[in-house]
């Protein structure tokens, strides 16, 4: 028997217009906004999600332990 640690990545994106006088304050001020919740991304936002396997256990009844085998993807 085993048990599975799966981990779950929901990706969300958006597109954002700003005026600004280079590509870095554009960027920063989008960041600004969105720190300050002036941008909030929702489902109507949402483009993917990922599953993958994380962590794999396999559980040893006998010995009542349980064996760790990390990042299984």
């Amino acid at each position: 028997m085993k048990k599975y640690s799966v981990e779950i990545t929901e990706t969300l994106q958006r597109q954002v217009t700003v005026i600004a006088q280079t590509r870095d304050e554009a960027e920063q001020k989008v960041r600004e906004k969105y720190q300050n919740e002036e941008i909030v991304l929702s489902n109507q936002d949402y483009i993917d999600t990922d599953f993958h396997v994380i962590k794999e256990r396999t559980i040893d009844k006998k010995a009542n332990s349980i064996m760790f085998h990390q990042n299984v993807k």
